[in-house]
């Protein structure tokens, strides 16, 4: 029987980094994956396919806008959807490379198969080809994840009442695609089907898309959103969903009792991700999942049972990629004496539509309901010369500051390379810096970095420059 310091059970972003912190601070070090790829949802499913779509068709979406810069294109411009397909393809293959190339140079033992847990220290993997194997760990880590999730009276196919999953690799373009879920993943892939030519209907049963993040974005995005084209039914609850041959129709109710019908080709459901421990055998190991299907854990990432831990999508907090990194990382240091902590207040969620949104720490909604007295400084992209150039003008950054101390609470901003933006904001708030402090920062001009400096001034006594 192999044995090894450390057993990761899943090799998603949370999973896959853990075991190489592990192995840099000398554990022997293993992986169990269901799957024959490496990278869990995220690099086969989710973010990087998603992103690489949502590339190739701003790319296309772009072309409409190349005569305002001076580029003409004669000729019709076509979509060939399937070398689309391939090309995301790629990218998602080269990316799972680049993990098993990780994989060896960090000498960590891989093993393809359904990881279970026999005991406590004992993980028992159960291969493709019907063998088995055994393997004991000191420590283990479980690391396996989420799969989308549905409503009871749905049924999905995979055909034409689809998940994220299968919208990643359609084989045409939707003519009207009905989306059921405001949220993250459902208007990214709106957004990627809208470019390519898809009537798109999202159906969002809170008052407004992204509901978790600060109202203003959600505003803005919906306004930017409808002017692109897409429809929005907010506070419609979906009450039946059909599939009639190459038809599917979606019955909601809003918020007066009526009943709207809308039919499409295809129905996306993207009402969130549920926490996926199928075939883990938890209970054998004592380790305890909550009601919700979380695995249980402490502040240190600690389950019920001393030496199991558990991080990312499977356990409380964001469904996010880098949040699961960041709990593999302090997992691993843990595990060797160290006293590593995460700041969850301070992990960034990221909207990659275009524009993309982008915020960290704390929505104007939860400071009202804490009673926390803050001032607010705005900055619209309009008014930098650097959007002005590249013809991104929609969009703005906010920034929310203690009233009293000027320590920034939050940083709220929609525009173009926001996802990048962000991570000053990050920087900032960990260091706990004031609007001041940012506004007396130099910041290159001229760039979209401008909008954070602005805002920033105008949270300090209304001293925004170019407004």
């Amino acid at each position: 029987m192999s044995s090894f310091d450390v057993v990761i059970i899943g090799s998603g972003p949370g999973g896959y980094v853990s075991a190489i912190r592990c192995a840099q601070l000398g554990f022997k070090t293993a992986i169990v994956e269901k799957y024959n790829s490496l990278g869990g949802t995220c690099l086969n499913v989710g973010c990087i396919p998603s992103k690489a779509l949502l590339s190739s068709s701003h790319h296309y979406a772009e072309i409409a806008h190349f005569a305002d810069h001076g580029i003409e294109v004669s000729g019709d411009v076509k979509i060939n959807l399937e070398k689309m397909i391939a090309r995301k393809q790629a990218v998602v293959d080269q990316t799972v490379g680049g993990i098993n190339y990780l994989m060896d140079k960090n000498k960590i033992t891989v093993f393809n198969g359904l990881g279970s847990f026999v005991d406590a220290t004992h993980i028992a993997v159960a291969k493709a080809d019907g063998t088995s194997e055994t393997i004991e760990a000191k420590y283990t880590v479980i690391a396996t994840g989420s799969k989308p999730s549905s409503l009871p009276f749905i049924k999905i196919d995979k055909e034409r009442i689809i998940t994220s999953t299968e919208a990643l690799a359609l084989k045409e373009v939707p003519k009207h695609l009905v989306i059921i879920g405001g949220g993250v993943i459902g208007i990214e892939l709106g957004q990627v089907y809208l470019r390519l030519g898809a009537q798109v209907s999202v159906v969002e049963f809170m008052d407004r898309i992204i509901p978790g993040m600060d109202g203003s974005l959600s505003k803005e995005l919906t306004k930017v959103l409808k002017k692109q084209g897409m429809k929005f039914y907010v506070s419609h609850k979906v009450k039946s969903v059909e599939r009639n041959g190459d038809a599917v129709v979606v019955q909601a109710e809003n918020a007066k009792g009526e009943t709207i019908t809308l039919e499409g080709d295809y129905s996306l459901v993207s009402v969130g991700r549920r926490p996926y421990t199928d075939g883990l055998n938890a209970d054998k190991a004592g380790v305890k999942i909550s009601d919700r299907g979380q695995v249980e854990v402490n502040d240190h990432l600690q389950t019920s049972v001393p030496n199991i831990y558990a991080i990312g999508d499977v356990v409380r907090g964001a469904m996010l990629a880098h949040k699961a990194e960041e709990e593999g990382v302090m997992v691993a240091e843990i595990l060797a004496g160290q006293k590593p902590h995460i700041d969850y207040n301070l992990i960034p969620g990221v909207v990659y539509t275009w524009p993309e949104v982008a915020a960290v720490g704390q929505t104007e909604e939860q400071l009202k309901a804490a009673g926390v007295a803050y001032k607010s400084g705005s900055f619209p992209f309009k008014a930098l010369g650097r959007a002005r150039a590249s013809a991104d003008l929609d969009g703005f950054v906010k920034i929310l500051a203690d009233e009293k101390t000027d320590e920034v609470l939050g940083v709220h901003m929609i525009g173009a390379r926001t996802a990048d933006l962000i991570a000053e904001a990050v920087t900032a708030m960990e260091f706990k810096a004031s609007a001041e402090d940012i506004s007396r920062m130099s910041h290159a001009h001229p760039t979209f970095a401008e909008a954070v400096k602005e805002a920033a001034l105008a949270a300090t006594e209304n001293r925004a420059l170019h407004v």
